[in-house]
């Protein structure tokens, strides 16, 4: 089923207009669900439909009823998906947008093969139906099964409930306090010097319960925030424009996030301000718009060989194309083949024991329990508690990433525990949990690395990037660029981008500021599988510099 979606458009409407309005862009909203005759206004959209009690009993039915037909396993996911979007332009709302999904997916395993069954007719008939769809695809699919499915052992958890540790809901904040806040950004970019102005505001909540045959019943409340923004100045008289982008990460936290503490601001080189734990967006889109201002008359790089000095916002794209996708155990074996390419990290690069990947400065570890990130969550859409664990120790290539059906491979008897489904009408399976680059052991700054390098270029923010398919040969750009000489910045550069490949890449590091510089970058659209499914992930480190990288000119017309 579709997410139930009401739009209210306010392209004509200004702040005043709008913030007089307090609450109308939700309050006018009515939503059905699929498993009630009546409707329920918006105020009550935090209001679960159903209760644990009833859950419980749902999934009891699926389970009961997979049993008696003959599955060895069978999982049931209910999920409820609510999505709340904001869109502004310099002094105007363009749009709010809200979403709520409520179904049910069940999955099996009959005969050795697994089936997979999906509604939103959220009662016992419904749910008994889904089931009894899961177990005859699972038979029918099992006439061409070579081997049958290997599970990793996983105990039953009993009744267990995780919330992400929010202190404010940004659902309950309400719409005009949260496009006040926008609209405040649009207008210190504007009198900064942006010609245009827009920015956004997405959240997340997903409340997802799941059930299996092994005994676990854990109920789940999953929050994700994200503020976003772009600013533009216009050089007329020249024709140019610049843009620059937010520096924000999108986070697993709530409304408190967009309430800026001064002890979260880092001073990066040059006026910019780096955020760790929450975010100022107005500060930001004030900046943004003097920097674009300063893009507009900055030279452009001259290619050749520089030690890149990247911060995390920028890096985290990087590991998420060079390291994460790239150790998927699925991607590796080829599953990925078709959409979105294979791996250079093969398996017998990991058996030889010995491929490094990297310097022995990097260690690059998978984290789902990491408080603030994207994919933190207390359990993966298997039921399977999450943990961390290493993917690159000291250079070296040590592990990757790998679900319940899959560890048997690596001869390895416990799942990793990143299993997961976008909506409950979507089958689960091996995504990328939070992939970061663990910080340096030493007390090392931002400062400091820029007074030990002679030629650079200090990138922040992410840019356009391309990867080949087996996530090896690449180029990344940013979204604002130092340069670097004699240890100290010399002025703002335009038109850079930087070639390599992932091996040579990671080799190249030879510092990684500490942990008092450790920071998230993060993705709400990390696309994989066939049909597509996007998942939520964040990617920490800290500034880590890089020797001899090529760097090329990508203004350049000849």
């Amino acid at each position: 089923m579709p997410a139930i979606v009401q739009t209210l458009n306010l392209t004509t409407l200004k702040r005043r207009d709008f913030v007089s309005l307090s609450g109308l862009a939700l309050g006018g909203l009515v939503l059905p669900l699929p498993a009630f005759s009546k409707n329920v206004p918006v105020e009550y959209l935090l209001d679960s439909p159903i209760d644990v009690k009833q859950k419980k009993v749902l999934a009891d039915v699926a389970l009961n009823t997979a049993r008696s037909l003959g599955a060895t396993y069978t999982d049931v996911r209910i999920g409820r998906y609510l999505n709340q979007f904001l869109t502004t332009r310099e002094n105007k709302v363009q749009n709010t947008v809200n979403t709520e999904s409520f179904g049910v997916g069940v999955r099996v395993i009959a005969n050795g093969t697994w089936g997979f069954a999906a509604t939103n007719d959220v009662t016992n008939d419904g749910v008994k139906k889904a089931t009894e769809r899961a177990v005859a695809i699972a038979k029918a699919n099992s006439k061409f099964q070579k081997e049958p499915v290997k599970l990793a052992p996983e105990k039953g958890h009993g009744e267990i409930t995780w919330k992400t540790p929010i202190q404010r809901n940004a659902f309950e904040v309400p719409v005009s306090e949260k496009v006040e806040l926008l609209l405040s950004a649009n207008s210190a970019a504007m009198q900064n010097g942006a010609a245009f102005a827009n920015s956004n505001l997405f959240m997340v909540n997903e409340q997802k319960y799941f059930a299996s045959s092994e005994g676990s019943y854990i109920d789940q409340d999953i929050h994700r925030i994200w503020p976003t923004f772009n600013v533009t100045a216009v050089d007329k008289a020249a024709g140019k424009f610049k843009t620059r982008q937010a520096l924000s990460a999108p986070m697993g936290m709530g409304y408190e996030y967009m309430m800026p503490k001064e002890a979260d601001k880092l001073k990066g080189p040059n006026g910019i301000i780096l955020y760790k734990n929450s975010y100022d967006i107005i500060e930001d889109a004030k900046v943004g718009a003097q920097q674009a201002k300063e893009m507009l008359t900055a030279k452009s790089v001259e290619p050749g060989k520089y030690d890149l000095v990247l911060e995390p916002n920028h890096l985290g794209l990087t590991i998420h194309e060079s390291v994460g996708h790239p150790l998927e155990l699925d991607r590796v074996l080829g599953y990925e083949a078709n959409y979105a390419g294979t791996s250079f990290a093969t398996l017998d690069k990991w058996k030889a024991g010995n491929f490094k990947y990297g310097s022995p400065h990097v260690t690059i570890f998978a984290d789902k329990t990491q408080p603030g990130s994207l994919g933190a969550v207390g359990y993966d859409d298997e039921g399977v508690a999450s943990k961390r664990w290493d993917l690159i120790k000291d250079g070296v290539l040590v592990n990757y990433q790998a679900i319940r059906d899959q560890v048997h491979i690596l001869g390895q008897n416990e799942s990793h525990g990143c299993c997961y489904a976008q909506s409950w009408s979507d089958v689960q399976f091996q995504r990328m949990p939070n992939v970061s680059l663990a910080p340096g052991k030493d007390k090392y700054s931002i400062d400091q690395m820029i007074k030990d390098v002679e030629k650079g270029i200090y990138i922040a923010g992410r840019g356009s990037y391309s990867i080949d398919q087996q996530r090896y040969n690449f180029q990344f750009g940013g979204t604002v660029f130092y340069e670097i000489r004699n240890g100290q910045i010399a002025g703002m550069l335009n038109d850079v981008a930087y070639q390599s490949n992932t091996q040579e890449f990671w080799n190249s590091c030879t510092k990684i500021c500490d942990e008092s510089d450790y920071r998230l970058f993060g993705s709400f659209f990390d696309g994989k599988g066939q049909p597509s499914q996007v998942s939520a992930v964040s990617h920490g480190s800290s500034t880590a510099r890089f020797n001899g990288i090529n760097v090329i000119n990508t203004g350049r017309t000849i």
